[in-house]
């Protein structure tokens, strides 16, 4: 029987604490919430790994050390409430959800989006729902946000996810920059959103977060 609790402490030992994450309640959460319960069945023994996961279709669970960074510098609060776009299974949700008062989940494949739900319930997270709908389109019901997080990267932020973004709140990124990434976290202050760099990273980019090509004649 694989030792998955021995892998987790693994995890946080040589991925998360060495990229000078030093939150207990960031090493709590991801020392108690199972990885593995929320990848693919087939994919378990790579849950652990310092690589994203594949869900399909560029759709991934972000290596620990990137989501650990950003959860990080996003510094979430007990009495935030948190948008997490492109949840996948739930695991982002369920860690989240350790740290954050409430948090929304949104998958844009409404297997997926079932499939988390069922995970989050199974393992007692009783303060996160997942709704299936577009990524684009956010959680706009349950706003506005004290933290908005992308579990993928971007090209452009949409104006409705910014708008569901509470006056003084953060979002965390990871943008395209060229054949690479960076993590940027926003801070909205009067209505205006203003960017920082925060550490380098890479994902695949959240389906409708591409820029549209302009048009050339």
């Amino acid at each position: 029987m694989v030792d998955y609790s021995t892998r987790r402490t693994m995890m946080v030992d040589t991925q998360v604490r060495p990229s000078d994450v030093t939150k207990f309640p960031i090493i709590e959460a991801m020392l108690s919430v199972p990885r593995e319960m929320y990848v693919p069945d087939n994919m378990r023994e790579a849950a652990y790994m310092g690589e994203h996961v594949t869900l399909g279709a560029d759709r991934v669970v972000l290596d620990p050390r990137t989501f650990a960074k950003m959860i990080d510098v996003l510094d979430i609060q007990p009495s935030h409430s948190v948008l997490d776009l492109g949840c996948g299974l739930g695991y982002s949700t369920a860690v989240l959800a350790r740290l954050a008062d409430f948090v929304a989940g949104v998958e844009d494949d409404e297997d997926l989006a079932n499939e988390a739900q069922t995970n989050l319930s199974e393992n007692g997270v009783d303060n996160a729902a997942v709704l299936a709908g577009a990524l684009t389109e956010g959680a706009g019901k349950s706003g506005p946000y004290d933290i908005i997080i992308t579990e993928g990267a971007v090209e452009e932020l949409p104006a409705a996810i910014l708008d569901q973004l509470r006056e003084g709140g953060r979002i965390g990124c990871i943008f395209v920059d060229g054949t690479s990434g960076v993590v940027r976290i926003g801070h909205k202050l009067n209505g205006e959103m203003s960017w920082r760099f925060a550490f380098n990273a890479t994902a695949p980019t959240l389906a409708g977060f591409k820029k549209e090509a302009a048009f050339t004649l």
